[in-house]
């Protein structure tokens, strides 16, 4: 169906209000104070920030021996508390009180009537995870919590405008790059591109195992062992003679050709060799710099260390590769309705973010601490806040408005800036990004129902970490969805989905409290307001382990 004029224009004054809104959290970003933040020392540690005045873009190192020490942000300021309550918030802020910008919210305290609610969703009924109220048009308290009713709540940012103020955010702050051997450098982004040192192959060397032979033939047989890989002889071959040559080693000065040992037969009674096939000059030998030549850019910045990269710097010649560390995440389990072992009981579930979070974060690249279970407990979460000593906080459930949804309340009380509150998506409606003061990490607040986190994590976590590692971003692809798909009327969805062929198809058990669909999917389908018909192209976000699972296809489809 083709789009109406209307639809279109509506949907460019959309994307400008996002980008408006963006840049000018960006904007006050940059204007906040930026004295350097002084966490607890992590000596022996690597993965470092520069002093604010001295970050690097990702494609940066520091020149040899000014590296800063290893565990430390550089810079000598201290942390002190502000004794500000509230917090602005400036990735909604308005160019002036009169005149507010679409699609954003004027700046004021947190911890107010106008905080976030959490998600609901269709057709499920299953208990929150350390959240507060629902969204339901009846409220209803999540497990454990009690809801409470707001006069007010302000306009979320959108879906897009969030992903890329987070990205862009991290990017602004990116880690100090550091010298790694190869054998700690997996994983990590590169800083610096790897340049080739010498040719490769750095002289002609055989590519098959058999004989090397110089001029026509047939060939005089010479004795002796012949050539093997790492020990051969630089003395040049006479035209008419031929050599036995393993595969890798190097060959003799005015060789013609490598004939590989099945197309060749050796008379010994007159040590006279013959082809049995074609012999065309230049054949299984493999030249020098037929891969590279010294200099060549072998791997730009911002490539990911895999094992065939650290191959590949090893056949180059270096030792050790300069890249930007992991980022460090510290992950922060709110609610005391959360069981670590055993059944739910007696009004007590089990917590579902704390096994699922870490390891969602390793493969994308962080170093996980441990979660840590804070409880309903707001001087415990103050205190884990302002001893963090990581890139980045994740917290889990308190970002709705209930009694014990402390999250809004101490980062008022700690003088944080939040950034995004609240954002136009479903599942996830009320995450969070804030910056603590001082310099300090940024802190994304995830919802308590397990897929609201996971819409969270994407949305806001995912984003944030790639821009502070330096990390490329994910091809942005399109594929058209199986069925029809029905969504919010004004807010984004996102969508378990598995890959079928050439389409994707949904899955069922999609509601913000469930897992069984996202732990059979692959991907995750982009839903606009409104919904899609069958057939429909929609963006897909492909999960970090999507080519492990097929075999969950036929289960929840």
């Amino acid at each position: 169906m083709t789009p109406h004029r209307g639809d279109a224009r509506a949907a460019e004054e959309r994307a400008a209000e996002e980008e408006r809104a963006v840049e000018q959290a960006l904007a006050l970003v940059a204007r906040r104070p930026q004295a350097p933040y002084a966490p607890p020392d992590r000596s022996g540690e690597s993965g470092t920030r520069t002093d604010p005045g001295t970050r690097t873009e990702p494609g940066a190192h520091p020149e040899p021996g000014t590296h800063p020490e290893p565990g430390k942000r550089t810079g000598p300021g201290t942390h002190t508390e502000p004794g500000a309550p509230t917090i602005s918030a400036p990735a909604q802020s308005d160019p002036s009180p009169e005149a507010p910008e679409p699609g954003c919210r004027p700046p004021g305290p947190v911890g107010r009537s106008g905080s976030a609610s959490a998600d609901a969703g269709p057709a499920d009924t299953g208990p929150a995870h350390g959240t507060g109220p629902t969204h339901d048009p009846t409220p209803a308290p999540a497990h454990g919590r009690s809801a409470s009713t707001h006069a007010h709540r302000p306009r979320a940012t959108a879906w897009d405008g969030a992903r890329a103020l987070a990205e862009r955010l991290g990017r602004t702050a990116p880690l100090a790059a550091h010298r790694l051997p190869l054998d700690r450098a997996l994983g990590h982004v590169l800083a610096e591109a790897v340049v080739a040192l010498t040719d490769l192959p750095s002289f002609d060397t055989s590519a098959m195992d058999g004989w090397v032979v110089a001029g026509p033939g047939p060939w005089s047989v010479r004795e002796g062992e012949g050539l093997l890989a790492g020990r051969g002889s630089s003395e040049p071959l006479p035209d008419g003679h031929a050599l036995r040559i393993a595969t890798g080693a190097r060959l003799p000065a005015d060789a013609t050709a490598v004939i590989r040992s099945e197309h060749a037969h050796c008379d010994e009674a007159k040590r006279l060799l013959h082809a049995t096939r074609d012999v065309v000059p230049g054949q299984d030998i493999r030249p020098r710099g037929q891969e590279c030549r010294s200099g060549d850019e072998l791997l730009p910045v911002g490539t990911v260390v895999t094992p065939p990269v650290l191959g590949l710097a090893a056949a180059a010649g270096y030792d050790a590769l300069v890249a930007v560390p992991r980022p460090r995440v510290d992950v922060f389990v709110l609610g005391d309705e959360l069981l670590t072992a055993g059944l739910p009981r007696e009004g007590l579930i089990r917590d579902a973010l704390g096994p699922m979070l870490a390891p969602w974060l390793r493969s994308l690249g962080a170093e996980v601490a441990e979660p840590r279970r804070l409880g309903d407990d707001a001087d415990a979460l103050r205190e884990a806040l302002v001893t963090s000593d990581a890139d980045l906080i994740l917290t889990t459930g308190g970002t709705a408005a209930g009694p014990v949804d402390h999250v809004h309340p101490v980062l008022a009380r700690i003088g944080a800036e939040l950034l995004i509150d609240g954002v136009a998506v479903r599942p996830g409606h009320p995450m969070l990004l804030a910056q603590l003061p001082d310099g300090g990490p940024c802190l994304v607040g995830l919802p308590g129902n397990p897929l609201a986190a996971v819409s969270g994590l994407l949305t806001l976590a995912e984003p944030l970490l790639r821009g502070i590692a330096g990390r490329p971003a994910q091809d942005r692809y399109r594929a058209p969805v199986h069925e029809e798909v029905h969504a919010h009327p004004h807010d984004t969805r996102l969508i378990p989905v598995v890959h079928r062929e050439d389409s994707v198809v949904p899955l069922h058990y999609n509601g913000p409290a469930m897992l069984r669909g996202i732990a059979a999917a692959d991907g995750l389908a982009v839903v606009p307001p409104g919904g899609v018909r069958s057939g429909t192209e929609v963006e897909i976000l492909d999960l970090p382990w999507a080519s492990a699972s097929p075999w969950t296809e036929g289960c929840f489809t």
